[in-house]
């Protein structure tokens, strides 16, 4: 039997960041990991071509660049080689044939003359909409570095939703869908088509109530940093992580499956593997998984330390939608009418925001979406070390899929009771591929490899995603904020002194932010 002070089970993006501050503080860290790499979603693979990188799961991370945590490592980790890089323009959006195309940038006063150019009055809308939200963007932006369930938090937000006696606009707008704030602000179609795809990035729709704070934020976070990606790849931000913990004594070890948490005298005191072997934990244990896996799974052993109420909730936990990812290696980068789209961090290839809706409710009711709402990122053109001279590195992204089918929304692909089998995946990305190229006319003719992962490959590959989830679990109101992970669990921290979660199923959610880790490394560090 080995001994650490903290056995770090997992090592997602999150687990690796705790590990990196904890090993800093000297304390002695094992992380386990089953999978052969580090990294869970954030992973870099020749998929389709040799020479051609493809960041398999995951891509551009502005919510980490812009959080506390890079804020702290950043110096440490660029000398273990992590060097992002940026684009011309953050992101922008192509609608189907004259619907018109918008860019935005981290300059304000050109995304001001953008969006005036699109109608006139919309500029003053956007500097209206961000002036109002000001005021809030402190603390708002605070609690992405703090455990949302603590008294200082709760002040937070008790500010935040009041004004003296009564509640507050914020408190408002909070609970708004994006579809009431993109209409009331913006006159233009591709103004709202230009925010409304963000909210599939949240798990959501732009229906859904509280959407319109989530596209709020993500415009804040690309016009501030743009759409950082790593040079060489996406998991070179992994390997300078676990470069980081181990300069300072910690150790990542792949290959080892959990297969339990192990409780003494009621507290957490380690793990054990699948082949038997025990780590013991001084201190404690911090498990990078969703609380199915946690409660059903990894303390199933141990029936008097959970309440029933809590096993029972975590066997309530919902995951939401798929994904569908088609990564392409290109003889050329797609070409569009508007050339700034080319030089863009992602483009949205919709047919605007009821476009989004409509295909975010086929998705709901199990179709496949005859018209999928297109996120289209190509990192060669800000980091060319990816693929060869003249070539081209593009991800076709399409969030807005059931987690298993049963129809097609268009009634062209035939879809069984199988799910997502191959013949399917490949006739809907052809679907997919078809559609993008009527935003890029080259696109279709410039493919010279590709590769498709769908909601299965997903889930495959890591439980935390569930049935096929990229996102750790359904992000709807009512799986959110302080009724995450559990509503009888709304804390990083568990009912099992000594045992910590974190990762996309914890406050503040998925995405590559790095925000848990450094909530649950600050909390160990300040009581141990």
């Amino acid at each position: 039997m080995r001994r650490a002070d903290v056995v770090v089970v997992g090592s997602g993006h999150n687990a690796l960041v705790a590990a990196a501050y904890l090993a800093r503080a000297g304390r002695e860290v094992v992380v386990l990991e089953g999978n052969d790499r580090a990294g869970g979603l954030v992973r870099t693979d020749e998929l389709t071509l040799p020479g051609f990188l493809h960041d398999t799961y995951s891509s551009l991370h502005p919510l980490f660049v812009s959080g506390p945590a890079y804020a702290e490592l950043g110096p440490e980790l660029a000398r273990f080689g992590l060097t992002y890089r940026g684009f011309r323009h953050s992101f922008g959006v192509s609608l189907p044939g004259a619907g018109g195309s918008a860019v935005l940038s981290t300059d304000a006063a050109e995304n001001v003359a953008e969006f005036e150019r699109l109608a006139p009055g919309d500029g003053a809308a956007l500097t209206e909409l961000l002036a109002d939200f000001e005021p809030h963007v402190g603390p708002v932006f605070g609690l992405f570095g703090a455990e949302l369930a603590g008294r200082e938090s709760a002040r937070v937000i008790h500010d935040l939703m009041h004004e003296g006696r009564t509640y507050s606009t914020f408190a408002r707008d909070f609970l708004r869908t994006a579809r009431d704030l993109l209409e009331h602000r913006f006159r233009s179609p591709v103004s709202r088509a230009l925010l409304a795809p963000w909210t599939l990035h949240l798990g959501r729709g732009p229906d859904e109530v509280n959407s319109a704070f989530w596209v709020l934020l993500v415009l804040i976070a690309e016009t501030s940093v743009g759409s950082p990606t790593p040079e060489g790849g996406g998991e070179r931000l992994v390997r300078a992580l676990v470069a980081l913990a181990e300069a300072h004594g910690g150790r990542v070890e792949t290959g080892r499956r959990v297969d339990r948490i192990l409780l003494r005298n009621g507290r957490a005191a380690g793990a054990r593997t699948a082949d038997g072997e025990v780590v013991a934990a001084r201190h404690a244990v911090v498990a990078s998984v969703n609380p199915d896996q946690l409660y059903l799974r990894l303390l199933a052993h141990e029936p008097d330390a959970v309440p029933p109420l809590l096993r029972r909730q975590a066997g309530e936990f919902r995951y939401g939608r798929g994904c569908v990812q088609i990564h392409l290696a290109l003889s050329e980068p797609p070409r569009f009418a508007d050339e700034r789209l080319a030089a863009a961090g992602l483009n949205h290839l919709t047919a605007g925001l009821d476009g989004v809706s409509r295909s975010v409710n086929e998705a709901a009711r199990a179709l496949l979406p005859a018209e999928p709402t297109i996120s289209l990122d190509t990192p060669s053109v800000a980091d060319p070390s990816r693929c060869p001279p003249g070539a081209a590195v593009a991800r076709l992204q399409i969030l807005d899929v059931p987690l298993r089918p049963r129809g097609d929304a268009a009634g062209e692909i035939e879809v069984g009771d199988a799910g997502w089998t191959t013949g399917i995946k490949e006739a809907f990305a052809d679907r997919v591929i078809a559609q993008a190229g009527r935003h890029a006319p080259n696109l279709p003719g410039a493919i010279l490899g590709r590769y498709v992962i769908g909601p299965d490959d997903l889930a495959r590959f890591n439980p935390n995603c569930g049935p096929g989830d990229p996102y750790g679990g359904s992000h709807e109101l009512a799986q959110s904020y302080l009724l995450r992970p559990l509503p009888a669990q709304p804390s990083h921290r568990t009912v099992v002194p000594n045992l910590y979660t974190l990762g996309a199923a914890t406050w503040p959610g998925h995405g590559v932010n790095g925000a848990s880790g450094y909530i649950v490394a600050r909390e160990l560090l300040r009581t141990a």
